[in-house]
């Protein structure tokens, strides 16, 4: 099979431009025709023509109120002077709330307004006055048509409400049409339908509506090494999930997502699945086989089967990508590298999607924010920076996270995107950046920014936070116990965490806190920890110590430049007098313990500094070096906020999740939450 190049490198906006004039001569992305659907089911559909009222509501005119129904004119001259008496049934009748109002009646006094009195006569005497009573609110109807009841012998009595104010016309009455008048318009045209729009058809008599199709989109994962979740799989393999994230996404914009099984890279098999998912579907995404490799037959399917009309764009990550056009309808071919994935989805087939249903994409919410560190960034390729965002004081922060296309976690820890241009070669630390946001600001200004020294228990810590607090977050950015310091100094976190050893006073923290702060730090402790070498199971290299680092056998892998562990590594190479460049691996740098663990269970290296908890979690055996305090530093002015004495208070009281440490392994809590610096206790 020949080799497949890339046809372009072609910057973002030109692509973007070229997809939607190719959609729009062809007349693909017109509003789809409408389907009738029952208005109980339309939510969260779009309405695919004005939607009108084919009733009045209410369609009758109802009281609004427990009271009397009575005509306005009987009213006139009644005051707490002159009281107004008015006969039941003849001039007032009782009315229960959402009652139809009686013929002829057109106002309502509340019951609360009106005192019911019964007239007593003599029948034998005439007519004459006997007495009143005043009655229960409301009176019982009378039970006779002639509106009066029998007493005692020779007794019959009339019933009224008495007034001591006029009423106005249609006081509390629900008049005909009062929420919706017949043929009013309830709903326009593409328009999504909310649940209370639906109480509102079904109040204005309708019962099905016409919506737009729900477009369809195919998603094709490709790849003979892709196998779906749960199967049985060996090394080489690779869980199938790029498909279910699309699928997802479809299903959020309003689409229909049919998946297919995984393809394996089969020409042949390839173009069976392509054509048939065409037959029906609006749209096909083929996932992976877009890149330049011997076995990428995306692009080259596409072409025998249709058109190419692009192929490679300048975007990091997401460069693969292909824009294709068979039997008419548009075919992306979507790179297999999960963030790739994600974000050429989003570029090309979120607008399409929306434009089928006849609405707009909406706008990305954006802030500016500070980059709280330099980034590089490749010439000529825009970068999509993903990262985390928080409020520090009066300053936004964008801490950037993991960078590479398969890092599916950088996506789900990011709460936004920062576009580096493609003829930039990267941002400076402090410089002002537009953040797309994919979280709400609300959880930004919400979450405490922890920005230092890696720990497991930091981990612990932001579940057990957002789990007893919902309304908080905890996000953590590990450049280690340096640049925490340093964040903190610039107004970047809320919290740092910190092992630094001072060598000349054994102390930790204290001493670099003193040199680097002129305003207050607390130093609040975490946890004491266990550091030591990660070695595979039953430590078959046999490595004892760092003395085995020189060995030619032997590959090390080390923390990044400012962390503690780093730190204390060149403490013990210093000590023993260990030539540095005799060290296979010294140079290459990881950033957390989990990092580090991994690499040595995965063979990139066969030992590195970490803590226990890291060790136990992946099996490995541990050779321990030292213990040492692990501290949170706050500065005073964010210690006694709402959301770090929350934080505080789960690390001091909360029994749960000191369990939840110590099960880790490698953990002593016996100072957890006790302010370490200064000695005294803060209010």
């Amino acid at each position: 099979m020949k080799r497949d190049i890339y046809l372009q490198n072609t910057p973002l906006h030109e692509a973007i431009e070229k997809w939607q004039m190719r959609l729009k001569e062809s007349g693909v992305s017109r509003p789809f025709d409408g389907e009738t659907v029952k208005v109980i089911d339309s939510p969260g559909r779009i309405t695919a023509e004005a939607v009108f009222a084919k009733l009045s509501s209410p369609f009758y005119h109802s009281s609004a109120m427990d009271g009397y129904a009575v005509r306005y004119a009987d009213t006139f001259g009644a005051s707490e002077q002159t009281p107004k008496r008015l006969k039941i049934p003849g001039q007032a009748v009782y009315v229960a709330t959402g009652e139809p109002m009686p013929e002829g009646f057109n106002t309502v006094i509340m019951i609360e307004d009106v005192n019911p009195v019964r007239k007593i006569i003599d029948l034998s005497n005439g007519v004459n006055l006997v007495r009143t009573q005043n009655t229960e609110n409301p009176p019982l109807p009378p039970s006779t048509s002639h509106g009066f009841d029998k007493v005692g012998m020779g007794e019959f009595s009339d019933e009224y409400i008495e007034i001591i104010k006029p009423a106005t016309p249609w006081q509390h009455v629900r008049t005909i049409g009062e929420d919706i008048v017949v043929t009013e318009l309830i709903l326009s045209e593409n328009h999504r339908i909310r649940p209370v729009d639906a109480g509102a058809m079904l109040a204005g008599g309708l019962t099905e509506i016409k919506v737009r199709r729900k477009p369809k989109v195919a998603v094709i994962p490709t790849g003979s090494e892709i196998v779906e979740p749960g199967a049985n799989f060996k090394k080489g393999d690779i869980i199938e999930y790029n498909s279910r994230i699309l699928s997802g996404l479809i299903t959020e914009w309003g689409g229909e997502p049919v998946r297919y099984m995984p393809v394996p890279d089969d020409i042949a098999l390839l173009s069976e699945a392509l054509l048939d998912a065409l037959k029906t579907a609006d749209l096909a995404a083929v996932i992976a086989g877009s890149s330049a490799g011997v076995r990428d037959f995306t692009p080259v399917v596409i072409r025998e089967l249709g058109e190419v009309i692009l192929h490679g764009i300048n975007i990091k990550p997401g460069k693969p990508l292909v824009l294709g056009w068979i039997n008419n309808k548009p075919v992306l071919g979507i790179p297999g590298y999960p963030v790739s994935a994600y974000i050429t989805f989003e570029l090309f087939a979120k607008p399409l999607i929306h434009a089928w249903q006849g609405i707009e994409v909406r706008e990305k919410e954006t802030l500016k924010a500070k980059l709280s560190r330099q980034v590089a960034s490749s010439l000529g390729m825009e970068e999509f920076l993903r990262v985390k965002v928080g409020k520090v004081g009066e300053n936004i922060i964008a801490s950037p996270v993991s960078r590479g296309a398969g890092v599916l976690m950088s996506i789900v820890r990011a709460d936004g995107f920062v576009r580096i241009p493609a003829m930039m070669e990267g941002l400076g630390a402090g410089t002002e950046v537009d953040v797309e946001l994919i979280r709400s600001k609300d959880k930004i200004v919400n979450t405490v920014m922890c920005i230092g020294s890696h720990d497991n228990t930091i981990d612990i810590l932001a579940n057990f936070l957002k789990k007893r607090y919902p309304k908080y977050s905890l996000s953590s950015s590990h450049v280690g116990s340096m640049g925490g310091l340093i964040a903190l100094k610039r107004g970047e976190a809320h919290i740092a965490g910190t092992h630094l050893l001072d060598e000349e006073t054994g102390e930790y923290n204290i001493p670099f806190i003193n040199r680097i702060f002129s305003d207050e730090i607390i130093l609040v402790n975490l946890v004491y920890r266990q550091q030591g070498l990660f070695v595979l199971k039953g430590n078959p290299k046999n490595i004892k110590g760092f003395e085995d680092f020189t060995r030619d056998d032997i590959t090390f892998i080390n923390r990044q430049q400012g962390a503690g562990t780093r730190l204390l590594t060149d403490k013990h190479l210093k000590e023993l007098r260990i030539d540095l460049k005799k060290i296979k691996g010294y140079e290459k740098e990881e950033y957390t313990h989990m990092a580090v663990a991994s690499a040595v269970l995965n063979g990139v290296a066969d030992t590195g500094l970490g803590i226990l908890a890291a060790s136990k979690a992946l099996g490995l055996d541990f050779i321990p070096v030292a213990k040492e305090r692990y501290d949170l530093a706050i500065p005073r002015k964010f210690y006694e906020s709402d959301m770090v004495q929350r934080l505080l208070e789960i690390i001091r009281t909360d029994s749960e999740f000191r369990n939840t440490v110590l099960k880790s392994g490698g953990y002593d809590v016996s100072d957890m939450g006790k302010v370490i610096y200064p000695v005294r206790n803060p209010p």
